[in-house]
């Protein structure tokens, strides 16, 4: 759901673990002042994107609000070799695919404390108009429906308890038996 804090729980989280990074992903949509190809998002037209869902480019992608986001299978896999974890800000599709794909995947949905927050958050970020705040805040009406397939979910009433959930959520998920064979192995 835009306007939950996503964003700046992630910022948060990659200052405290060094081993996670932000997925970046491709866009069709114009970048917002201050944002930076390749740091934010990777820009491309809708050609350019077209291309590589048709060369299985993709490990999720999906259309939001009239433009195209996606997540670069080579962008897991050089994540996965240099090992690092990612973090992903993606759309419920998007998480569902990726939970298709990658099993071991953990999904978080971050909840609004309520709609009428959301619509405050939105509109002092001052990057949409009134008609895109409400393509999103209707948007995420449908999203928060979809939220119980996701693993955890987290409000966001209280900024600094929101982080600690998650980061708690992602310490877990890095001692889970399946990450860590590798010290098994070494006692046997």
């Amino acid at each position: 759901v835009s306007g939950t804090g996503k964003s700046t729980i992630g910022r948060e989280l990659f200052k405290r673990n060094a081993r996670l990074k932000l997925s970046v992903s491709h866009t069709t949509r114009d970048a917002r002042s201050g944002e930076v190809d390749g740091r934010h998002y990777h820009f491309v037209s809708r050609a350019e994107f077209e291309d590589m869902v048709g060369a299985d480019g993709f490990a999720e992608w999906a259309e939001y609000v009239g433009n195209c986001y996606g997540t670069a299978k080579s962008t897991i896999e050089t994540a996965g070799r240099a090992g690092h974890d990612l973090l992903f800000d993606i759309e419920i599709q998007g998480a569902a695919e990726l939970k298709a794909q990658y099993p071991d995947a953990v999904t978080v949905f971050l909840l609004p404390p309520s709609w009428d927050e959301v619509s405050r958050r939105l509109t002092l970020r001052g990057t949409d108009d009134a008609e895109t705040i409400s393509q999103r805040l209707e948007r995420g009406r449908v999203e928060v429906e979809a939220a119980r397939s996701f693993d955890y979910l987290v409000v966001n009433d209280d900024l600094d308890e929101a982080i600690e959930a998650v980061e708690d959520i992602y310490r877990a998920a890095r001692n889970r038996a399946s990450e860590n064979l590798d010290k098994l192995d070494a006692l046997a």
